[in-house]
């Protein structure tokens, strides 16, 4: 590899980017690609770009379809995150099950006697509201966001964001009953067509009822969609 593209990898990675490097096997021509820019001395088409993004959001390395000699791609993907709003209960169950299975976990609750070091130990936790905080962290197709706290003036704010964005699991917690109010508020917000994606009830249906066996259930759910 070349020192340029060498040196631009190592940056891509300091920064917790997703980025691939594709190399042409029969004479070792290469591309990195990051954050949808190339650079190096080959060039991609788009239906490869479109491939490169797939293997990206499921970290698997490869062969390329190509018509100019074999292609294979080295994928390192950031770590997954989820972002979870509501320090509750299950929450305090969640972000370890979270983070023991990779993801970055990020903890959104503006009430300061929740959203405290005691209760979420080893968790990045911001104070800000939902809508402010979700936007400095910004949406990505690696981001999980699940509503936890049963708050509408919590709950919906991060939900608009989320349909709003490609994150690729969105959930929130509540009854069916509960949902069908939160869909009127959502339609209301112009999100009528996206409203689909929420999975609500939230978590697969394990029949559990205790906050750590919703919790299971629900990281479960999450594990589930990203790998489609």
């Amino acid at each position: 590899m070349k020192a340029e593209l060498f040196e631009r990898l190592i940056a891509c990675r300091a920064a917790k980017l997703a980025v691939s490097v594709v190399t042409r096997l029969s004479d070792g021509a290469q591309a990195l690609v990051c954050d949808h820019v190339v650079s190096g001395d080959l060039e991609l088409a788009e239906v490869q770009r479109r491939e490169l993004g797939e293997r990206l959001r499921g970290e698997r390395s490869g062969m390329l379809e190509s018509s100019d000699g074999a292609l294979f791609a080295r994928c390192y993907a950031k770590a997954p995150r989820l972002i979870v709003v509501g320090a509750v209960h299950i929450t305090q169950a969640l972000a370890p099950m979270a983070a023991i299975a990779g993801f970055e976990v990020v903890v959104v609750d503006p009430r300061r006697a929740f959203a405290t070091p005691e209760r979420l130990p080893n968790v990045t936790v911001t104070t800000a509201w939902p809508d402010e905080a979700l936007a400095g962290l910004g949406l990505d197709a690696r981001t999980a966001v699940v509503t936890l706290s049963h708050d509408p003036k919590l709950d919906d704010p991060a939900l608009i964001a989320a349909l709003r964005s490609p994150c690729f699991y969105i959930g929130a917690l509540g009854s069916t009953r509960t949902h069908a109010k939160r869909v009127e508020r959502l339609a209301q917000a112009g999100c009528a067509d996206a409203i689909p994606r929420i999975h609500a009830p939230i978590g697969l249906s394990l029949g559990g009822r205790s906050p750590a066996e919703v919790a299971v259930a629900i990281i479960a759910q999450i594990i589930k969609a990203r790998y489609g």
